[in-house]
């Protein structure tokens, strides 16, 4: 069964929200965006806004979908992701139980801590592009065989 999901962005000040994943959560130790599945009936925008504001305590504002991100883990089609950004927030910042928050400097993105696709479309978010993409890994998840971006 594909799960469908969001993942945002959040810049400010030159900086980018990301969440180290809890160890017992699926992507557990990996630096990512927030994010997550998107519930029935809602439209990925709203689950977008929803799921930033449960992780972390921010409201996002004025987001910009960027595209979809398609996942195949081993033979199966597993995940298709809506990327977002955000320039535009408030509220208090607060942690929980998905993970640690830290605003990190844009060029100090740890990309050896996150997951192995990032370092390939996340440069395109950065400089505002829209795209499409498609990434293989292994049953496990632990090794990105092959994938392809299309602008």
């Amino acid at each position: 069964m594909v799960v469908y999901a969001t993942l945002c962005y959040i810049f400010t000040n030159g900086k980018v929200l990301l969440l180290k994943k809890s160890a017992e959560l699926f992507g557990g130790g990996k630096w990512n965006g927030l994010g997550g599945k998107i519930k029935e009936g809602e439209t990925p925008e709203r689950a977008c806004v929803r799921e930033v504001f449960e992780e972390s305590g921010l409201r996002v504002y004025e987001i910009r979908h960027h595209g979809l991100l398609k996942f195949w883990f081993g033979d199966n089609f597993d995940w298709v992701v809506h990327v977002f950004s955000a320039n535009s927030h408030e509220g208090e910042l607060k942690g929980g139980v998905e993970g640690i928050l830290e605003w990190i400097d844009l060029d100090k993105i740890p990309y050896d801590e996150m997951w192995e696709d990032d370092r390939h479309w996340l440069p395109l978010l950065l400089r505002g592009k829209s795209f499409e993409g498609e990434f293989y890994y292994d049953r496990g998840g632990t090794k990105l065989l092959d994938y392809k971006i299309v602008l």
